[in-house]
């Protein structure tokens, strides 16, 4: 059964337009900016961006988009070295429903496996989009 937070898959949909559906259910105008960002530099890395992580990956059936966010925004965390990208993403989960709570949690379990300065930065990163709220 699919739910009601996943981004059905349309085979009439090219990827690129598949890709652009998720990602405006995902980032909302995060996302938008992201890829206009890109326009004047590298016009086709954007495209695969909303390609392959859009039209390919987070179309896919398995994993409804709360999942998905909760999944990236711990990567993101343990990475140590993203922050505009969490920042991103931080903001997909609350689109896509998760709790400034859970988001607080999600990044706080990482300081047992990415460590406390990951967890610190990632801490920050939400404080500050909360606080812009």
């Amino acid at each position: 059964m699919r739910s009601k937070n996943m981004i059905p898959q349309d085979i009439t949909l090219s990827r690129l337009e598949q890709g652009k559906r998720a990602l405006a259910a995902i980032d909302g105008s995060a996302g938008e900016g992201v890829i206009d960002a890109l326009a004047d530099i590298a016009p086709d890395f954007a495209r695969y961006l909303l390609e392959f992580p859009f039209g390919d990956i987070y179309s896919r059936p398995g994993l409804d988009l709360r999942a998905r966010e909760i999944a990236t925004i711990a990567a993101l965390t343990a990475m140590g070295n993203c922050a505009p990208q969490l920042r991103v993403h931080i903001q997909a989960g609350l689109n896509v429903g998760l709790t400034r709570e859970e988001i607080v949690e999600i990044v706080m379990q990482m300081a047992v496996y990415a460590g406390f300065p990951a967890a610190l930065n990632g801490l920050f990163v939400a404080k500050a989009l909360f606080n812009q709220a």
